[in-house]
């Protein structure tokens, strides 16, 4: 397998090498179609100016954030990808065609430069403005590390060792160059594609603690990155703010996000801000090429394109209507009735199954106003397992811990049957940690061959030899402590939440409950919206901490484009869900961030010991696409949208 220690070495590297490693990991990891479909070229010969462009939102998925900067409970596909980016663009844009790759064309900023044994990196930013005439400059990537150094607690991409904790100083050296030093060596593709792509500069409008001030206010954006002092406890389970811009960055924070509806001192309050996102001036000021124009809190807004935006690709239609959908019928007869440009094909109603996971069969017969285009995500389905969970009586978190447990849990999924007959081929096997699809060069063989195939037997036989009396008609219980790791008596039943909307994914869960009946493992379903699942499944620690297990579909590795697995799977990350903590994979993880390793010996050693339950990794969604309306494809696989490509044809 191709590894990418060009990119990693220790040794010194100059600016030119620093820049081609960068470039080497989009070369290396995602090589793939990266371009239009060829009848693009001529459908811009006969493009229609204008027009309004409807979209589907996938079921009970309700926009709900429009902050850049959010903990896990928020931290959505839909939030950043299809509402938040494109009003307010990241430093760097991901995703060429049809991969992930860092596309520089339409990024704010040039592609770093590495320097001094790769602690020196230095960024020069393009001439892009925001539309209250603001320009984007260094400082305000300096006003978003400033707000991580004070929250970094806060913000789901945070994993201990990343930023801010590998940062010694930023300086914006000028409005349109900034400098960051490292405490050490670090890996310039690791730490482009992983660290830099979560900055999203500020713009100094944001400045402020109080509706009316006047914009920069405060001293947090303005403040150099060295003024902010905060004070970290042992545990890294705590920032003070000491400096008085450490604590000015902490009330802007504060009111930011409770103008997009979140109160950091009293979380769970409802979000009673929604109504107000199209009308907020705060939320008004963009660089990206739109701006919100209505929202309301049924989740339905229209993004209309921003007059003053500076980037190179203009929208050409007039505007783009989200809609949300309470179930996937509701969408299907909206799709099928005309309401909809761009829609998705539900699994339940395919006619003609998949030729292949990336070849589609035949459209719907009701759909011939509509090319079909399976949309996969760069990313890994599961169930997520919380390993400090006080359910069951206290036990749902030491039970999760056993390894054996996980194991016969894991052998009790059928992933390739549930491709077959529920996805209808439109799918590929989940095994391990990093993305089969788009395809790559760190999906290991070993892999690939799957150590935990589905084997009933195997599972009932592991649970015996550990002290479980097994009862397929009820619940298997703990006979001899000792050998289970939790007290005699124990039960082996959980909870399992999962967002509701398909009617594939409950048939799913109910086959899988069924299947892991086969050895008395009791799983009582239950369901939510998409929002309501994510928003509970987050660490946490207590007697309050008893969600069990959830599922919600997986994880699109964004904005860790490189899958290593930090943000996921470190003790004490952001993301984290499920509070997964294990020392080899800890120090794994750093020897490939920081050090000489590839992915495989992390990978393959994740694949034994399950942090999660892997899931398959179905198409996102068919999507359904009018013929008329073009530059919709390829889609990017980190599942964000750019609707300025996008235009009908005459």
């Amino acid at each position: 397998m191709p590894s990418l220690r060009t990119g990693r070495r220790r040794g010194p590297l100059g600016i030119a090498a620093g820049v081609l490693a960068v470039a080497a990991i989009a070369m290396l990891i995602f090589a793939g179609t990266g371009s239009a479909k060829p009848n693009d070229a001529a459908a811009h010969s006969r493009v229609k100016a204008g027009g309004t462009v409807t979209m589907a939102l996938p079921p009970s998925t309700v926009v709900n954030y429009i902050f850049p900067f959010m903990g896990l409970q928020f931290f959505s596909v839909y939030n950043i990808s299809y509402m938040q980016q494109n009003l307010f663009r990241p430093l760097y844009w991901f995703g060429r065609g049809s991969t992930p790759a860092l596309n520089p064309a339409i990024s704010l900023a040039a592609l770093p430069k590495y320097t001094k044994n790769n602690t020196v990196v230095t960024i020069n930013l393009k001439p892009y403005k925001w539309s209250n005439g603001e320009s984007v400059t260094a400082q305000q990537v300096v006003f978003w590390m400033n707000i991580l150094k004070v929250q970094k607690l806060g913000w789901a991409a945070y994993s201990p060792g990343g930023m801010p904790d590998d940062v010694k100083s930023v300086v914006a050296n000028s409005p349109t160059k900034v400098t960051i030093t490292l405490t050490g060596p670090t890996n310039p593709g690791w730490f482009t594609y992983n660290q830099l792509s979560q900055i999203t500069p500020f713009p100094m409008a944001w400045d402020i603690s109080a509706t009316g001030q006047k914009a920069g206010s405060e001293a947090c954006g303005k403040a150099p990155y060295a003024k902010v002092v905060v004070k970290t406890d042992k545990k890294n389970s705590k920032v003070t703010p000491t400096s008085p811009e450490a604590k000015s960055c902490e009330k802007v924070f504060e009111y930011l996000s409770r103008q997009s509806g979140f109160d950091p001192k009293n979380p769970k309050a409802p979000n009673n801000s929604l109504k107000t996102y199209a009308t907020n001036p705060l939320w008004q000021v963009v660089d990206g090429p739109w701006h919100l124009t209505k929202f309301d809190s049924a989740g339905t807004f229209t993004l209309e394109p921003n007059p003053k935006y500076s980037g190179p690709v203009k929208p050409k239609i007039d505007k783009v209507v989200m809609l949300p959908y309470t179930s996937n019928a509701a969408e299907f007869n909206a799709l099928v009735g005309g309401k909809i440009d761009v829609g998705y094909l539900p699994y339940e109603d395919v006619t003609s199954p998949a030729k292949s996971p990336l070849v589609p069969g035949k459209n719907h017969p009701r759909l011939s106003d509509f090319n079909i285009d399976p949309w996969y995500g760069w990313g890994i389905y599961y169930i997520v397992p919380n390993f400090n969970s006080t359910g069951n009586n206290g036990q749902a978190g030491k039970i999760m811990k056993q390894l054996y447990f996980r194991q016969a849990f894991q052998l009790l999924i059928n992933q390739p049957l549930y491709i077959e007959k529920l996805n209808k081929g439109y799918g590929v096997p989940t095994y391990g940690p990093v993305p089969v699809l788009p395809k790559n060069p760190f999906a290991t063989k070993f892999a690939a061959s799957n150590p935990y195939s589905y084997n009933p037997k195997r599972a009932i036989a592991l649970l015996t030899a550990h002290g479980w009396k097994v009862d397929p008609k009820n619940v298997t219980t703990c006979a001899d402590a000792a050998k289970c790791g939790v007290p005699a008596g124990t039960k082996l039943q959980f909870t399992l939440p999962y967002a509701v909307g398909s009617a594939t994914t409950k048939q799913l869960m109910e086959a899988e409950q069924a299947s892991w009946q086969q050895a008395g493992i009791k799983v009582t379903l239950s369901v939510g919206s998409f929002n309501t699942v994510i928003g509970n499944a987050v660490p946490c620690t207590g007697k309050s901490c008893t969600w069990e297990m959830a599922f919600w579909g997986g994880w699109i590795y964004a904005p860790d484009f490189y899958p290593s697995g930090e943000l996921l799977f470190q003790t004490g990350a952001g993301s984290n869900s499920g509070s997964y903590s294990d020392k080899k994979n800890d120090a794994l993880i750093k020897d490939t961030n920081f050090g000489d390793a590839t992915l495989a010996s992390w990978q393959n050693y994740l694949v034994t010991q399950l942090p999660v339950f892997w899931q398959p990794n179905q198409a996102a969604q068919l999507t359904e696409i009018r013929k008329n309306l073009k530059g919709v494809v390829p889609q990017n696989p980190l599942q964000s949208i750019n609707p300025e490509n996008w235009f009908f044809t005459q």
